[in-house]
Order: C-alpha cells, then structure tokens, then sequence
C-alpha cells in the first residue's frame, strides 16, 4: 500500500515563500482554464517553454551542476541557466548543494528528500515544512568557484521574475495578441506543471518501479517515472552511476535528456560526455538478476544432499527392493513406490525394474529423459549404492546427472 506519511517528521514552521507559490500558481492555471481558451499556438508555445525549462532542470541543474555528467559550453551554459530558473524551483547553487547531499545521504535523515518519510514528503514535504532536519553536508568548492552559478545566486529573484513569467507571457502577447494565454499558459500552468514533474523524481522515481542494478536504497527504474520527467526515471541507474549522462543505459529506454546532451556534443557545445564502463553496469544487473534467481532457489524443496542419504550395499538395495519399488539411476537408489501409477510411460515398465540398475535405460537406452525427469528422479532419491555404478560412455548424460553422480561418487 502506498504509504503517504511513514516517518513524517516534526514540523517547526512553513516555508511561506515555497507555500505561497506552490499554492498560488495552481490556483491562478485553474481561473485561466476556465476563463480564457487555450489557443492552438498559445499552447504549442506552453509545450515547448515547457521544455525549455525542464532541460534546464534535468540537462542543468541535475546533470551538468549537480553531477559533472559533462562540460557544456558558454552559449549552452547560458540556455540551461535560463531554462533552469525559468522552472522557478531555486538557484542552482541551492538546488546542486541538496541534490549532493540526497546522493550522498540516500534514504537517511540526512538526505533532505528522505524517501522513507513517505511520498508527499519527498514530493512537497520537504520544501514547504520547517524541520530539525538538517541537509548533509557535501562537497560544492566547484560551486562557490563556478562565476556563473554564483551570479545566477546572487541575482535569483529578479532572474526568475523575468525567466519564469515576464518572458513566457510576452512570447504570445508579443506574438499574436494573447496577453492572458500567455500569462496564464505559458508562463503560470506550464511553471506547475515543471513543478510536479520535477518533483516525480524525489517521490515517484524513488516509488515505482524494480531495481535492476541495486535495492540497497529506493531509487526505481520505471518508463512511467521517465515519461513524467523528461527521462530521469531511469532512476535507480542514476544512483548507481550518478555521472554518467545517461539515465537510460539501453538506447530504446525514454531519456529525451541523454539525447539532447548527445545532441549538443554532436554540435560542439557539450564536450566530455561520462559513460560508465559497459563492463560494470553489466555486473551490476546480472549481480541482481543472480540475488533475484537465490531467492526463488531458497523457496523451492530441493533434493536430499548426497552426503546425508545413506551409502547402501547391493545386498540391502535387493532386500528392500522386494517390499518397495526401488530403482538404480546413476549410482542413487530412488523410491519409485508412490509414482509407478503416474509414470508417462506406464507402470509396468518401472514395476519390473526393482532391484535393477536402470541407469542405461533412463538416459537413452530405452527413452531419453528430459531435464523435468531429472529434476523429479532426484525427488525420489533414498541411498546412495555403495561402490556406486560405472556409466557407459556412450550414453549422453545431461549435465544436472553428471553432477548428480559426482556428487554420489564423492559421497563414497
């Protein structure tokens, strides 16, 4: 079940600034909606101011400021700040320094969007609450040394004034006369709208979804999550592999993002694009996939060990053969006495072989089993024979009996 409010903390007060826009901005998308109608290129502009602002989240601020994924050039630096504080979400200083801190405190009291706080936590929460909570610390020397970041710090306000509303409202104002689509299309529905998405990384991406690479931390892989935030997803690879570019590692997976900055390397205006070795990431999911196959090993009955079946002479397997349908396969003693009426092959076949090594006959001799007859023999097995059997070498022995009779030999 979804858990909304697990481990919310003690709250201390509101952030009324957070508040008031988070509040006010959906109030006003909700009066235009139903006010003014939403022109054909009113919202073709919307979709792609839409755009621009949240490459300048997730290309800017989270790719290129907050990890390093690559260097970027002066123009391209320039577009994505400016896309970045168009999405009204903080300087980028403010917004790397926690990110940091998120990766490098995952799901802890540190990480100030804590995912084991629960979802509205991690999507609203922590931006609008007053807490005792306090940010990890991180290392941000590139920050405080990097001119443009501290310019667009010192200068935030009146930066977002202008990037967030003057400028998508003047688009269609300017361009067709649509002052109020402008206003409240292009500049107010589309500022929530990159809110949400945005913060679908913190909570959702940190949600829904499995874990192909780890599931140490709550980072989930999930093409819903990359829809929803321009192909951030992809986000339990990003945790693993904080610097690379890419969220999606595999070249169909949704990360409109990777192939921007692809995009941008291809034109010279982002250089020294990160990739984690191939190698590694493989590891990585295969490590998974392998803890994934123990768990559904440990939940299935397996056969009794070879060391703790009991080593039987030939004399004592005929004797008992006589009052309970035993078979040799392979040196192990089965009891057969509880599947003769269910053998495909009919029963009479497995009645007259008790007390009789049938190793030849049940790989090829007479039919060539399958894996599931193998798995389902082993089932039966009560003893192992002493001095075991010699199989000929012209029968084809699959490999899970090979190991069966090793096993039987060792047990020797």
């Amino acid at each position: 079940m979804l858990d909304l409010f697990s481990g919310f903390p003690r709250i201390t007060g509101l952030r009324w600034f957070n508040l008031a826009v988070l509040a006010i901005t959906p109030a006003i998308s909700l009066w235009g909606l139903v006010t003014h109608p939403l022109y054909r290129s009113t919202g073709v502009a919307s979709v792609l101011y839409f755009f621009f602002s949240m490459l300048g989240i997730t290309a800017g601020y989270h790719r290129l400021w907050s990890h390093r994924a690559f260097n970027a050039s002066l123009p391209l630096q320039l577009f994505l700040m400016s896309g970045a504080t168009s999405a009204v979400q903080g300087s980028c200083y403010w917004w790397a320094r926690r990110h940091r801190s998120h990766h490098r405190h995952t799901d802890t009291d540190l990480d100030p969007y804590n995912s084991n706080r629960g979802l509205l936590w991690t999507h609203i929460g922590w931006m609008v609450f007053e807490t005792d909570l306090k940010a990890g610390s991180a290392d941000i020397s590139d920050l405080r040394k990097d001119p443009l970041v501290q310019w667009q710090h010192k200068w935030y306000f009146p930066l977002l004034t202008v990037f967030g509303f003057v400028l998508p409202a003047l688009i269609p104002g300017l361009g067709w006369g649509d002052w109020k689509g402008g206003f409240f299309y292009c500049a107010v529905l589309r500022l929530v709208l990159c809110h949400h998405a945005t913060f679908c990384i913190n909570s959702v991406a940190h949600w829904l979804g499995d874990t192909p690479y780890d599931d140490k931390h709550t980072p989930r892989d999930h093409l819903i999550s990359a829809i929803l935030t321009l192909g951030e997803g992809y986000h339990n690879f990003h945790h693993q592999f904080p610097m690379d570019y890419r969220n999606a590692f595999k070249w169909y997976q949704y990360d409109p993002t990777k192939w921007f900055i692809a995009i941008c390397n291809l034109l010279g205006l982002a250089t020294q694009l990160k990739v984690f070795p191939s190698n590694e990431i493989e590891k990585g999911a295969l490590s998974m996939k392998l803890k994934k196959f123990k768990e559904v090993q440990d939940s299935l009955t397996w056969p009794i060990p070879s060391d703790e079946l009991p080593v039987v002479q030939w004399e004592t397997f005929q004797e008992e053969a006589k009052s309970r349908l035993l078979v040799l396969v392979g040196g192990f003693i089965h009891d057969l006495s509880g599947f003769a009426d269910k053998h495909p092959g009919g029963k009479a076949f497995i009645t007259s072989s008790a007390g009789k090594d049938v190793t030849a006959s049940f790989f090829g001799g007479v039919y060539a089993h399958s894996h599931a007859a193998h798995n389902l023999l082993s089932m039966m097995r009560v003893g192992i024979l002493s001095g075991g059997v010699e199989v000929p070498a012209e029968h084809s022995i699959p490999p899970s009996q090979k190991l069966y009779i090793a096993q039987a030999t060792a047990a020797r």
